[in-house]
């Protein structure tokens, strides 16, 4: 693994919030002026799925980014995941008010709750690599139907799916869902390589 200095890693984390918040202001701000809701929904989730592949793509081609990544302990790849519970119920909210399908609704809502209430007894419980293999594994499989469905849901061109495209519900698919499910992979990848920090 690349060693690197306290300065490079100092480097590196200025530049991944640096990223991190133009990358969600610049979603804020497309989905607060109506942007995405004038693509096409396969448009829509093509961007879906290209917000996770890049930081997944970069994690794995980038020796140094990677290195940065394994440096940090498992519970900073872990708390993040706490967004997914406002998330929950924002769906919740759409849901009830019938502007998402309730298959979708109840796909990503339930999951993202628990997801997200699972982040607390994780931090908390005594330091062990089982801990995040549970949370991380949970989580990865809920992101995975989570997004399957939803999308499905927009290939197929389900009309009440335009609503996820509208403020403020884009930012949980094109920002959340894409350091969601890159963090994960993270996660696994560092826990299956023995290269987590959990210490």
């Amino acid at each position: 693994m690349v060693s690197l200095s306290l300065n490079q890693r100092n480097q590196i984390a200025r530049r991944l919030i640096f990223t991190i918040g133009i990358w969600g202001m610049a979603v804020g701000a497309g989905s607060y002026v109506g942007l995405f809701s004038t693509f096409p929904l396969p448009w829509f989730a093509l961007l879906v799925a290209i917000g996770i592949m890049v930081p997944v793509v970069f994690y794995y081609s980038n020796s140094t980014f990677r290195a940065y990544i394994q440096g940090l302990h498992l519970n900073y790849l872990t708390v993040f995941h706490l967004w997914r519970i406002p998330a929950a119920l924002v769906f919740f909210y759409y849901g009830n008010q019938h502007l998402l399908p309730e298959t979708f609704v109840r796909n990503a809502g339930w999951g993202d709750l628990f997801a997200g209430l699972l982040v607390l007894p994780v931090l908390i419980l005594p330091s062990h690599r089982w801990k995040y293999w549970v949370f991380h594994l949970f989580g990865m499989t809920d992101f995975l139907i989570a997004v399957g469905t939803g999308l499905t849901f927009a290939l197929l061109q389900v009309p009440m799916m335009n609503a996820v495209a509208t403020y403020p519900v884009a930012l949980i698919p094109l920002f959340g869902v894409g350091i969601s499910g890159a963090s994960h992979i993270m996660a696994l990848d560092m826990l299956a390589s023995r290269k987590a920090n959990i210490s």
